[in-house]
């Protein structure tokens, strides 16, 4: 046998024992990936995409006493919106969540630092301070709305111990909000504080202990190891408090029902209002507000990403 036939031979003896190529399985492995994204992608449409696509529709809209939508009216329940009402509400929401936010993320800063201490009965006060997170918002509030009651109040009660007279706190305007703020704060809180008490814990030990070789300890140690290092939960944190605080609804419908004179009333508050409030059905009103209440989310989320991102240490 010459040896060329010999190699052909070969060659088509090892080809014959390869399985043949497959030309269909990228194919079918496209539509299974398809398949398997369906039930997700089905939730999607359902509960995202539609109501956002019917929001902008109705924005566009008027409707009849029922609420269903009637003649186009294009952009004028944008223009409806230009007027100083709705800039108080605007002024409001922003206010709302500057002393809705930044205390609580700040305050559970300071908290885990605090923790991080090595005092006794460390595990305890972990506990009290992540207890907020175990209470939602309606039983939160409800305890507020007695905390702050005029009568039998604990928060009266303690100011009327050191000779301070009665506070209206949910129906003074100049209180109400900053009221309705704290029982907020205290209702974050305790999710903060788990997750920076879960950063804290992911910081390598040995990056504290060569700190502490070095003779960083106390405030030093925190600003110049800890603080950073917890720069992605910190990050983290605000643009999630901050979406959050945005969409703010229960508490203040419970403690104030948006006022006394509006100075609770809050973009969503007003959404509420005008679209099921007092009979009212005014939903394509609602829906431009809410579509503003969208825009200043997305807007408030990039500029944190363009300008706090920077700032964020990935380790």
């Amino acid at each position: 046998m010459s040896p060329p036939l010999a190699v052909e031979r070969s060659r088509t003896g090892a080809a014959a024992g390869r399985p043949p190529p497959t030309r269909g399985r990228p194919r079918r492995e496209g539509g299974l990936s398809w398949l398997l994204l369906l039930p997700s992608v089905v939730v999607f449409a359902l509960f995202i995409f539609w109501p956002l696509a019917r929001t902008f529709y109705l924005s566009t809209h008027g409707n009849d006493i029922f609420g269903a939508p009637s003649t186009y009216v294009g952009v004028d329940h944008y223009t409806e919106m230009l007027t100083g009402e709705f800039g108080k509400v605007l002024g409001t929401t922003a206010l709302f969540t500057l002393i809705s936010v930044l205390p609580a993320v700040l305050g559970a800063l300071v908290v885990v630092l605090l923790l991080e201490a090595r005092l006794r009965g460390v595990r305890l006060l972990r506990t009290a301070f992540a207890l907020p997170f175990a209470f939602s918002v309606a039983t939160a509030s409800v305890v507020f709305a007695v905390i702050y009651n005029p009568a039998i109040g604990i928060a009266n009660g303690l100011l009327g111990a050191i000779g301070v007279d009665r506070v209206n706190w949910l129906t003074d305007p100049s209180i109400a909000l900053p009221a309705v703020g704290l029982a907020t704060v205290w209702m974050n809180l305790g999710y903060n504080v788990l997750v920076l008490s879960a950063g804290v814990a992911a910081i390598p030990p040995e990056v504290v202990e060569a700190a502490r070789l070095d003779g960083a300890t106390g405030w030093r140690l925190a600003t110049g190891i800890t603080i950073p290092l917890l720069s992605p939960q910190l990050f983290f944190l605000v643009v999630v408090s901050t979406i959050h605080a945005l969409q703010s609804f229960g508490q203040i419908h419970i403690l104030t029902k948006g006022g006394p004179d509006d100075a609770t009333t809050t973009l969503v508050y007003s959404i509420y209002e005008k679209a099921f409030a007092f009979g009212s059905s005014d939903f394509g009103g609602a829906s431009a507000q809410a579509v503003v209440l969208l825009v200043i989310m997305l807007i408030c989320t990039a500029v944190q990403f363009g300008v706090l991102e920077r700032r964020v240490h990935y380790r």
